[in-house]
């Protein structure tokens, strides 16, 4: 029976969760004059892909989606690997200062983002990157390091001692047992890395609207924001502009899945 209740209990808290976005989904492929009817249809009666195909093409959305796609890849990827690097040396090198260093980047976690964008911007103003593609890469890079060397440092540790010992009698250096020994075992936490890494540059807003000011160099966040303002009456093309901006971060969720919950599991409870 506790079995059942369960059951249901979780079930109605999924459908809690997932009703606003299907109400978003849904009227995304409703005409404007359906779009407030009453009760609410969650499967239009006359559907359409107008909104998309006017979504796409409206605002120079497709030059705003290549821009975040550009910026959130390239942070990904360089966080993941830069942040593999700093954990596999944290975890199984010795050397002085090693502690406080690594517990100086983890205080870095209990600062508000928003408390550090008068100081970022000083920074980037001074090294040039305002205004730039590279001004986001680099600060996302930077901001992402920290929790992502912390979760992999957990998975890194809880390798055998005796593996890497084992390569090293064979005569393996530091950067073969790394790269045969540590990364292929460590690919749950790494495609957790990697997707949290992703969501967190693709749907941030705060940085973005404070170093970009050219148009043309705007990312997703700022576009959809300016989307509503204005198209704010046809919600079904603001709604079909914010699904499509949906669909990488569903695509990166559903290929790192299978490994997402053991990386966390194995990062966290270290």
């Amino acid at each position: 029976m506790t079995r059942h209740i369960r059951f249901v209990l979780l079930t109605l808290g999924a459908l809690v969760v997932t009703a606003p976005f299907l109400y978003m989904l849904a009227t995304s492929f409703k005409h404007d004059t359906a779009v407030f009817d009453l009760p609410p249809e969650f499967v239009p009666s006359e559907p359409t892909t107008d909104n998309y195909a006017d979504a796409w093409t409206a605002n120079d959305f497709a030059r705003f989606f290549a821009n975040s796609l550009i910026v959130a890849t390239v942070s990904t990827f360089c966080t993941t690997v830069l942040a593999a690097l700093a954990a596999y040396a944290f975890a199984r090198f010795r050397f002085p200062g090693r502690a406080l260093l690594f517990w100086t980047m983890m205080l870095g976690l209990m600062v508000p983002g928003v408390m550090l964008l008068i100081p970022q911007f000083t920074v980037a103003r001074t090294l040039q990157l305002t205004d730039s593609l590279s001004g986001l890469i680099v600060f996302y890079i930077g901001t992402g390091m920290a929790f992502n060397t912390f979760l992999l440092r957990g998975f890194f540790e809880q390798v055998p001692l005796e593996l890497d010992e084992a390569m090293m009698i064979d005569g393996a250096g530091t950067v073969r047992r790394f790269t045969t020994l540590y990364l292929p075992l460590a690919r749950p936490a790494l495609a957790t890395s990697a997707v949290l890494a992703f969501l967190a540059t693709w749907d941030e807003y705060p940085w973005a609207l404070t170093i970009i000011n050219d148009p043309a160099k705007q990312t997703l966040p700022l576009a959809i924001a300016q989307f509503q303002g204005q198209h704010a009456s046809s919600w079904g093309l603001v709604f079909a502009a914010s699904v499509l901006s949906l669909i990488p971060v569903l695509v990166i969720y559903l290929l790192g899945q299978r490994h997402f919950v053991s990386g966390m599991q194995a990062g966290a409870l270290k």
